[in-house]
């Protein structure tokens, strides 16, 4: 009997493109409001053929960020980091320093896929990742993001997700810990989950560099969603 495929093998079927993605890694901190400015203008230019595909890395200065789905009352200390309203899917998340935020803008129309096998792409990339260092990063049916057992039922979130498609193209991304200030996350109600924590690569104990995590992003991005110049 033939085994049925695996979620990863069947993302591979849906997500994978031969048009290379452009890579970019930005140096130093990176302001928010220029960040949505780039996506905005790379997908306009993705969606009407000027431009190739983008993944575009960079970390930000603490502040944090409201998705569509944001409520009131998840931010705890609106005057602890600046606040800005996004378009992306989501509730309340934090940037900062020591965390690798991946901006994808791809155009899913060349993919054959659905935002829901995109997002779970996005996931199963992030979990690779985490896999390089002998982190196992899982699903959660009824929560977004990707999750590490801490054992006695403890359970923290690693890395975030939040997307927006227009025109047929992805923009916002993922937000992998690395090494950031976890205490920064205690100004608001990370993505309205109030009983599980976060956590991070080095708290997990893995000493991990922002350089290694790029390499691992690097290498489990290829395999899912095509080539990389």
């Amino acid at each position: 009997m033939t085994p049925r495929p695996t979620m990863r093998h069947e993302l591979l079927l849906k997500l994978a493109s031969p048009a290379p993605v452009r890579w970019e890694i930005a140096a130093g901190l990176t302001p928010y409001p220029d960040a949505l400015a780039r996506m905005e203008a790379e997908a306009a230019a993705i969606a009407e053929g000027r431009a190739a595909e983008l993944v575009w890395l960079v970390e930000h200065p603490p502040l944090y960020t409201a998705g569509t789905s944001a409520r009131p009352q998840d931010l705890l200390m609106p005057e602890r980091f600046p606040v800005c309203e996004t378009g992306r899917g989501g509730q309340y998340t934090y940037h900062g320093p020591g965390q690798r935020v991946a901006y994808v803008m791809l155009d899913l129309r060349q993919r054959g896929a659905d935002v829901r096998a995109f997002v779970a792409g996005l996931e199963q990339w992030l979990i690779d990742t985490l896999a390089q260092f002998n982190v196992t990063g899982e699903r959660r049916e009824d929560r977004v993001g990707v999750w590490v057992r801490r054992g006695g039922g403890r359970e923290d979130k690693i890395a975030a997700l939040g997307i927006r498609v227009r025109h047929g193209v992805s923009f916002h991304g993922v937000a992998l810990n690395v090494d950031p200030d976890l205490a920064h996350f205690s100004g608001i109600v990370p993505c309205g989950v109030t009983q599980h924590g976060v956590t991070s690569l080095v708290d997990l104990g893995m000493p991990v560099s922002m350089a290694d995590a790029d390499l691992a992003l690097k290498r489990c991005f290829q395999p899912l969603f095509g080539p990389l110049p």
